[in-house]
């Protein structure tokens, strides 16, 4: 049985890579903790909800988290809380763009982050790499897959500790941009992954 499920994203909106993809690559190809299962999600809402479904019930791991991207943030962004709420600004990448629809037919309205985001942005900034607590996941597919993986736990009774970190831009998706946005490098994204994943082990 794994103890450890890490996801990240496809690209999408044009770019030619996603920084949770590549994180996760590097953490398959360079130091992926013992035990653990990575996983790239596709950017679909008809797709992704029950990829993750049968992800969390074979594996049944005690942690499960989830990398995305998110353009314009300058820190990583370890969110506290996952809406029941389609709202896509821009399609996915099978062209759909639900809007003000729920993610779960008469689900809860949210859910709560189940793993300690407080000791993980203490322990990704402890690290020297910048972090914050956020409010809101958004409402695409970052928080749909979100939003499903905590709703799976808790209705199915699993011991999975459910944990979303948004990812800054990589230097290489700015640099043709005339007006840039904040960047972070790949290796820094990665210690602070490794960061989060140890304080979700010690609390």
């Amino acid at each position: 049985m794994a103890t450890l499920l890490i996801t990240g994203f496809e690209p999408f909106g044009g770019f030619a890579v996603n920084p949770s993809q590549e994180v996760v690559k590097r953490l398959s190809s360079n130091g992926k903790p013992a035990g653990a299962v990575t996983a790239i999600l596709p950017v679909d809402a008809a797709r992704v909800p029950g990829m993750i479904t049968d992800l969390l019930l074979d594996l049944q791991p005690d942690l499960c988290l989830m990398l995305g991207q998110a353009n314009g943030y300058a820190a990583l962004s370890v969110e506290r809380v996952a809406i029941n709420l389609c709202d896509f600004r821009i399609p996915d990448n099978a062209g759909m763009q639900p809007i003000d629809e729920p993610i779960v037919q008469d689900g809860p309205v949210a859910y709560f982050s189940t793993a300690p985001v407080r000791a993980v942005v203490d322990a990704i900034r402890t690290a020297g790499i910048p972090a914050n607590l956020s409010l809101s996941a958004g409402a695409y597919l970052c928080n749909m897959v979100y939003y499903v993986a905590l709703h799976v736990c808790a209705t199915r009774r699993l011991p999975t500790r459910c944990l979303f970190i948004h990812l800054p831009s990589l230097p290489a998706q700015s640099s043709a941009d005339p007006r840039p946005g904040p960047t972070m490098a790949l290796e820094t994204m990665c210690a602070g992954v490794h960061a989060a994943l140890d304080a979700c082990r010690s609390v």
